[in-house]
């Protein structure tokens, strides 16, 4: 069974097709500044569509014939709001619901919807999944998920928070599932699964933690939008509300400007001065740059807190993993984050956590009390197992 998994951004397309049988890939591809680079491609449905034409070239093949190459899609839906609790096949109803959540995500719920729609067209009779950012993070309790603001604006808005990366969180934890009897980790050897306190840390360009047991997502650091806790290439993270009626009051800034810098121009970028990404950082720092220091310093306190915090609400922690790119590719980030878990009585492993020839590594001695794990995430292959999954139920 081949399935087709589509992830599209707000200005970007990637595709993946998998074998499940063969568990490989079959073909990728990556658009992206769809409205900046390609003058053909003024929309998701263009980008799509250049997109199939492209793999059916590539394979020689005809448009019937590679059709039937496609058993299923599995879309990466960001929203799926308080009606998703877990992926669920595309029907209209469905579509009618994600359209609904794009007040809670208006740059990318639209383009889910019109990549849909797209396939309906263009791939008519093939089953569609949609598999939500937001719904791994639903078994989250009120306690968790509620703002402390009136709560009519819950009942009339659903202003709450929903968390993202879950497609990332799920995947992870699931890897540690399947694969912990075979690490032969001696202090977890005897665990029921279900007791396991897991914290599970996602951090990319975008950031987030989640704290994990028994299956279900406790609480996870993202709220009602990505914008919420911990900073990140260029997204704030947290601050004082306050801030924002100032720079109202003071810089004359509208609505739309400080959303922009809240998102675009903050955290990484705007401690450092340089880039909001990681590896541009740590480079500089090697050039003895004080404000890339101190914006990874920074990262680094804010990733610490939320780890105690998430730590105290498990009443303890057995397993952190970390993942994503920055967690999967810079041993100095990782090195830092780890020394300030001694408290934690965390004990690198210090070979493990700077061999990069293995990403998927313990990177804790056997006598660390928490064993901290690197998993490499695989979101399209998460996506393209649950379309597997719902498809032959």
């Amino acid at each position: 069974m081949k399935v087709l998994v589509i992830n599209a951004w707000s200005s970007s397309l990637k595709y993946q097709l998998f074998d499940m049988q063969q568990n490989s890939i079959v073909a990728k591809w990556n658009i992206e500044k769809i409205w900046e680079k390609w003058s053909s491609i003024v929309n998701h449905k263009d980008a799509f569509s250049f997109a199939l034409h492209t793999m059916i070239q590539n394979w020689s093949i005809k448009t019937e014939a590679w059709k039937f190459t496609v058993d299923a899609i599995g879309h990466r839906v960001v929203h799926g709001g308080e009606y998703f609790q877990t992926s669920v096949r595309i029907d209209t109803d469905v579509i009618t619901k994600i359209e609904a959540c794009s007040l809670l995500a208006p740059l990318h719920n639209p383009v889910n919807v019109e990549c849909i729609r797209a396939c309906i067209q263009l791939l008519p009779n093939i089953p569609q999944v949609a598999v939500f950012d937001t719904s791994f993070h639903q078994t989250m309790e009120p306690v968790h998920y509620l703002y402390p603001i009136p709560y009519t604006y819950y009942e009339k808005y659903k202003i709450r928070r929903y968390g993202f990366h879950g497609t990332s969180h799920q995947y992870v934890y699931e890897q540690l599932i399947e694969k912990l009897k075979s690490w032969e980790i001696e202090k977890l050897k005897d665990r029921k699964i279900e007791d396991l306190k897991v914290i599970t840390c996602h951090i990319g360009n975008g950031a987030s933690i989640a704290a994990i047991t028994n299956w279900k997502v406790v609480e996870t650091s993202m709220g009602m939008t990505p914008l919420e806790w911990l900073m990140m290439g260029t997204r704030s993270g947290n601050i004082d509300p306050a801030l924002i009626f100032h720079l109202h009051k003071h810089e004359k800034l509208s609505d739309d400007t400080i959303q922009h810098m809240l998102e675009y121009e903050s955290w990484l970028l705007g401690i450092s001065w340089v880039s909001g990404d990681m590896r541009d950082v740590v480079a500089w720092i090697q050039q003895w740059n004080p404000r890339c220091s101190l914006a990874l310093d920074m990262y680094i306190n804010a990733l610490i807190k939320y780890v105690w915090a998430y730590a105290s609400i498990l009443w303890w922690v057995d397993v952190i993993i970390l993942t994503a790119g920055v967690m999967e590719h810079r041993t100095i980030v990782r090195t830092m984050f780890l020394e300030k878990l001694s408290w934690m009585w965390v004990v690198i492993d210090t070979q493990a956590n700077h061999n990069e020839t293995s990403l998927e590594k313990i990177v804790s001695t056997p006598d660390s009390k928490v064993t901290v794990l690197v998993i490499p995430t695989n979101e399209e292959l998460m996506i393209a197992k649950e379309t597997f999954k719902l498809i032959n139920n």
